[in-house]
């Protein structure tokens, strides 16, 4: 079995040419990415969010909120592990490095941030850059690919896929997270994006899956400084950027002093 016996066939050409010409950031979407049979498979797959719960990591904070990560390909359904394997296979990766146009592109077999995302109803993730290198491997993040599992996803349940320009005034895009839909990007230091509040019924929840892509190369903006994800408040969003969003930035810059303090210690007792 190849790639595009899971993909159904697309306008190359034409993406190519869309992607070039998208702003602020590199970026497509598109319908029917995989074949109807395997999107099936994926969408029946996926675990009930009490179960998620249980094998995967929920977030609960101010930037990030009613969400579920699975990352750990060992306890994903088959399907999970086909698609995985589909998107880090060397044709897939070249494809990719084709349209998007970053060569050398390698997946991530640890699915960091990555992997089975599911969003309950009151869940939201806000405008952020991403994470923009992996110390360990001295790997550059250059690339987010989604691909969205929900049926009859209606316009008032929220959770659209939001793309920023670097001051988050101006909304480039807004994309709603409906069945077999990928979208994917180029991360970089000016690539905001973020979902908007989720408001679905509570036995309704926001499903996807996420792979990141890197390179061992720099790439051109690189300027030797890695850091985490930043996030930033939308235009409507006074009292979050204001007040809530500096409060989680204090209690993440007391908690790491806490840390490198018991470090210190530690490396004096010894």
């Amino acid at each position: 079995m190849t790639m595009f016996d899971l993909i159904n066939p697309f306008d190359k050409d034409l993406l190519k040419k869309q992607i070039k010409e998208s702003q602020p950031f590199p970026h497509f979407s598109f319908d029917n990415f995989l074949t109807e049979s395997f999107a099936e498979e994926v969408y029946k797959a996926f675990p009930h969010y009490e179960e998620a719960q249980k094998i995967g990591k929920e977030y609960n904070k101010v930037n990030e909120k009613q969400k579920i990560q699975i990352t750990d390909s060992s306890v994903f359904p088959e399907p999970f592990k086909k698609l995985n394997n589909l998107l880090a296979s060397q044709e897939f990766l070249d494809l990719m490095s084709e349209l998007m146009d970053i060569p050398n592109i390698l997946a991530d077999p640890e699915l960091i941030g990555g992997g089975i995302h599911e969003t309950n109803s009151g869940g939201h993730l806000d405008v952020h850059v991403d994470f923009n290198y992996l110390k360990d491997r001295q790997w550059h993040r250059r690339m987010n690919v989604l691909i969205y599992f929900n049926k009859d996803w209606k316009e008032d349940y929220g959770g659209y896929f939001d793309i920023w320009d670097k001051d988050v005034k101006k909304c480039y895009g807004s994309f709603a997270p409906v069945f077999n839909r990928i979208a994917a990007f180029a991360t970089s230091e000016i690539s905001y994006h973020g979902v908007t509040p989720v408001k679905c019924p509570k036995d309704v929840f926001r499903k996807s899956f996420a792979v990141y892509y890197y390179t061992k190369e720099a790439p051109d903006h690189w300027n030797g400084q890695h850091h985490s994800t930043i996030f930033k408040p939308r235009p409507d969003e006074w009292l979050k950027g204001n007040v809530f969003m500096p409060y989680e930035d204090t209690k993440k810059s007391i908690k790491g002093g806490i840390r490198k303090f018991k470090e210190s210690i530690k490396g004096i007792v010894k």
